[in-house]
């Protein structure tokens, strides 16, 4: 049709948004994405960041979307080694929450359902003895570890989107969607940037509302909402979480059984701190304004300190941070025993295909994106068919696909680089830490240097490639440098980025 802008207009620059736009455009399809904040900026950046089946999962008769999750593990795991790695979990045992044999045969499950794989299967600790013991409480003299994987929740986000772009899609941040509306097999789609105030039209065969928490407040926006009695219907639950200093050697993770029937996790993070959550309750409100509140600091403080020898209080906090997560309402009244799994709908009445996403967890987010596409694809010229189980996101091709084969590669091949600048880019950019570098033979060659190995190479490679606006942007979620950088070196970065924005609107 000579009138249509583009085949697909994505509404949402999440996960699913995201991961719909990297399918699509791989397929041949014409994508626009918009966001009206930066990518990630709601939930898929508050995340615990976990790559996982969902052990807890099993005590709700999920298997189906265990054993999924479990799959998408290993697929993810292979095309992502830089920012998705092995993780172990140690699950010590409170004999006053279930018994032994329960947490046994529940691992042994989720052993069965993962098959066969790069992960080590789970296994008996006899925490008395174990090194994994020693920073916990003399009770907690049993336990078992398994393996899950960690992620940079926010970088898998963009990653998604630039090899989206690559493939020909127009990804639009701070770009807000101002109305929809549906003119024979035609969308009309309106936004604004909310940069510079201008505001723009266009035309798609297809729509998919991708917003998250926010999908049935789009829906009521553009009017969709009370003309559908079948709609689906979303539970709000915010998850919070704290980040305090390091607490304990090693790099695995704890996962703490509560009393009320919760999971805490204990996780290693950015080297030098240990992240402690979530929580899970519900929520009403706009999501951009979830906060964590005392009684979650509290909850949290209290749940690790059930189990650790040396506790933690307010006071240790750093940091923290709380995200709303939208699932699919399936009449539980328990924050924690609503289904994790997601539903496509499409919606009736109109002759363009709309479809909204409701629900859905990070590790399912390419079936999805896939999901989606599949079906879209009846309606495009385009046949493809499904690719991205195969094909590594930027930065990911990595022999074997283990993270230490590159940094061995590049310790030797970039000598002059510090070791610690060294993991850093190789384990947030993979193989793109050559971009970065380009043809530097020093660290002069790397321009200004703002401080803390911030230099002006990688603040340009964001901005060029990584859809980066704000400080906060790089600080927050393309790094998470904001927890260990001096204010002055954060503020010589604003200063670098202005500079860097200025060149590029040029």
């Amino acid at each position: 049709m000579k009138d249509i802008d583009y085949d697909l207009c994505i509404i949402g620059g999440g996960i699913n948004g995201a991961g719909i736009a990297r399918d699509a455009s791989g397929r041949g399809m014409k994508v626009l994405l918009l966001e009206q904040g930066d990518l990630a900026q709601g939930t898929s950046s508050a995340s615990t960041k976990l790559i996982h089946g969902g052990l807890r999962y099993l005590e709700f008769y999920e298997f189906g979307l265990v054993r999924a999750s479990l799959k998408e593990r290993e697929v993810l795991l292979n095309l992502a080694p830089h920012i998705i790695w092995p993780l172990e979990f140690v699950l010590p045992h409170h004999k006053d929450i279930r018994p032994i044999w329960v947490i046994r045969a529940g691992l042994y499950l989720y052993d069965f359902l993962a098959g066969k794989g790069r992960l080590k299967k789970s296994k008996y600790l006899d925490l008395g003895k174990h090194e994994y013991g020693a920073p916990l409480k003399n009770k907690f003299s049993k336990g078992f570890s398994y393996f899950d994987c960690w992620v940079q929740d926010a970088r898998l986000v963009v990653l998604n989107a630039m090899d989206a772009k690559a493939r020909g899609a127009d990804i639009l941040t701070r770009h807000k969607c101002t109305g929809l509306s549906c003119d024979g097999k035609i969308w009309n789609v309106d936004y604004e940037d909310l940069n510079s105030g201008q505001k723009k039209s266009i035309k798609a065969s297809m729509v998919v509302n991708a917003t998250g928490p926010w999908v049935e407040k789009f829906l009521k926006g553009s009017d969709f909402y009370t003309r559908d009695k079948k709609l689906p219907h979303l539970k709000l639950v915010k998850g919070s979480h704290i980040v305090v200093p390091r607490k304990y050697d090693g790099h695995h993770s704890y996962i703490l059984q509560q009393k009320d029937g919760r999971i805490v996790f204990a996780i290693p993070f950015e080297h030098n701190f240990t992240l402690i959550g979530t929580t899970d309750e519900n929520f009403e409100g706009d999501a951009n304004d979830a906060k964590i509140s005392d009684e979650e600091i509290s909850y949290l403080c209290k749940a690790y300190n059930e189990f650790f020898e040396h506790p933690i209080s307010v006071e240790d906090i750093s940091y923290t941070y709380s995200g709303v997560r939208g699932l699919l309402d399936d009449g539980a009244e328990d924050a924690r025993a609503i289904t994790r799994d997601y539903k496509i709908y499409f919606h009736d009445g109109f002759d363009a295909p709309l479809l909204s996403i409701f629900g859905g967890k990070i590790t399912t987010y390419r079936k999805l994106s896939e999901h989606v596409v599949n079906d879209l694809e009846k309606f495009s010229e385009t046949k493809h068919g499904p690719w991205t189980n195969n094909v590594c996101l930027p930065g990911g091709d990595i022999q074997d696909a283990l993270i230490d084969n590159l940094f061995a590669e590049y310790s030797m091949k970039y000598q002059w680089l510090p070791l610690d600048l060294v993991c850093r880019y190789v384990w947030h950019y993979g193989t793109r830490t050559q971009e970065i570098i380009g043809d530097a033979q020093s660290l002069d060659d790397l321009g200004e240097h703002y401080g803390d190995h911030v230099y002006e190479a990688e603040i340009r490679y964001l901005v060029e490639n990584e859809f980066v606006r704000t400080s906060e942007d790089i600080l927050l979620r393309r790094t998470k440098l904001a927890l260990r950088i001096s204010n002055e070196t954060k503020k010589n970065i604003e200063a670098a980025l202005q500079k860097q924005l200025k060149k590029a609107a040029a």
